[in-house]
């Protein structure tokens, strides 16, 4: 998750069909470094979210952090 998503190779040869496939491939590279991004967003959320619930209870158990 850490690395970029390499990009498609571009085609080999300047035909119709080659590009049609590098646009497609290239697609999928997209779709797998937005899927990357979104996981890691989940997991900043969940981790902020469990930080600010341990927050609360200490506050309301050991009156900390005020």
């Amino acid at each position: 998750m850490k690395q970029p998503t390499p990009p498609a190779p571009l085609p080999a040869d300047d035909t119709v069909g080659a590009w049609l496939a590098f646009g497609n491939t290239q697609t999928g590279q997209l779709g797998q470094a937005n899927a990357s991004k979104a996981a890691a967003l989940e997991i900043l959320e969940r981790c902020e979210a469990r930080d600010a619930e341990t927050v609360k209870a200490l506050q309301k158990r050991r009156g900390l952090f005020r």
